[in-house]
């Protein structure tokens, strides 16, 4: 029999197992020290995709929408029609006043034309009366003769001058005549071409209404998938307002807030490990597009300013801009705005 002095023998097997557990974790862990030697990494990132919104050019109530939530469409697809019948009637309106300015035209032209028919007539009235003002000359000169030789009356001498005054005043009154047609000529023109100008800024409304009246049908910029409706038949909507937008789902990039301090291992054209948060297993690569030319905190809405206050230091975070490789494979799983981590190797 032992005696109580004795102590039991220790069994190995924990040992070992001691001894295996620190080796693994030894060796794990200097995977880990070892990456983050050798590695870059952050998980401030996000995938993109150029979102476009669809907003109306004119106001109105909605007539119909032609889509629905999440719906794929295609560029140049009607999505939402906006009711036209006050434009319909303000067009009316427009074309029935543009009818009475070129009947305004028409008048204008008959009056020009009158006024140049007068023209002539008061030129050829100013020929007979030239002619008979060199026939009263004429005949004055006669009478003088005559008077001096006694062979006419006083009288008839007195009523020789009378008729070359009254020629050379039918001249004259012929003469103002002309002058007053040609002002009214000008007159006559100025108003033909007021008419014609009149006539074209009626057009310009026209052809801007019918603008108009194609904006209320609103047709897809692009191609890609509707995001959240935010408007609804009947609604009436103002111009600019937001209706929804288009998620571009055919390209796809990775925008990545990396540390100032992490940027030397990132340069354009450098391959990346892309990881999607909402899909673990799945395994991408990407390749450095471009770095931003300025940091986050620049395109905040208030910028900090290191010159007033006490200063501390925060490292500062720079967008990259990361293409996914082979985005075509799996554009079907990818979102904009899901969460990804970058491995960046140094």
């Amino acid at each position: 029999m032992a005696t109580a002095t004795e102590q039991p023998k220790k069994s190995p097997v924990r040992f070992i197992i001691l001894g295996i557990v620190l080796l693994v974790g030894g060796y794990f862990g200097f995977q880990k020290i070892r990456f983050a030697f050798t590695h870059e990494t952050t998980d401030n990132a996000q995938i993109e995709t150029q979102i476009t919104p669809v907003l109306p050019r004119v106001a109105g109530y909605v007539k119909t929408i032609s889509v629905n939530d999440y719906d794929s469409v295609k560029a140049g697809q009607l999505l939402v029609e906006i009711d036209d019948a006050e434009l319909q009637t303000q067009l009316e309106e427009m074309q029935a006043d543009y009818t009475q300015t070129e009947v305004d035209i028409v008048n204008a032209k008959a009056a020009l034309n009158n006024a140049l028919v007068s023209l002539k007539v008061n030129k050829g009235n100013i020929d007979i009366n030239k002619v008979r003002l060199a026939k009263a000359q004429e005949d004055l000169k006669r009478d003088q003769a005559l008077f001096a030789g006694e062979a006419i009356t006083k009288k008839q001498l007195d009523d020789s001058k009378f008729t070359l005054e009254t020629a050379q005043k039918q001249v004259d009154n012929s003469t103002n005549d002309l002058s007053a047609a040609q002002s009214r000529i000008a007159v006559l023109q100025a108003a033909v071409k007021k008419a014609e100008a009149a006539m074209a800024v009626k057009q310009a409304k026209i052809d801007q209404q019918k603008l108009k009246l194609s904006y209320t049908k609103v047709y897809a910029p692009c191609a890609g998938k509707i995001g959240k409706k935010n408007v609804s038949e009947g609604q009436f909507v103002q111009a600019g307002t937001p209706l929804f937008s288009i998620v571009n789902d055919t390209t796809y990039w990775v925008v990545a807030n990396f540390k100032e301090n992490q940027l030397h291992a990132l340069t354009p054209g450098k391959i990346v490990d892309i990881r999607v948060d909402a899909y673990p297993d799945l395994k991408l690569t990407g390749t450095v597009a471009s770095l931003s030319e300025a940091t986050g905190a620049k395109f905040a809405l208030l910028p900090p300013d290191n010159a007033s206050g006490n200063f501390v230091k925060v490292t500062q975070r720079l967008p990259v801009k990361i293409w996914i490789n082979d985005v075509n494979k799996y554009k079907s799983l990818l979102r904009a705005g899901l969460s990804v981590y970058i491995e960046a190797a140094n």
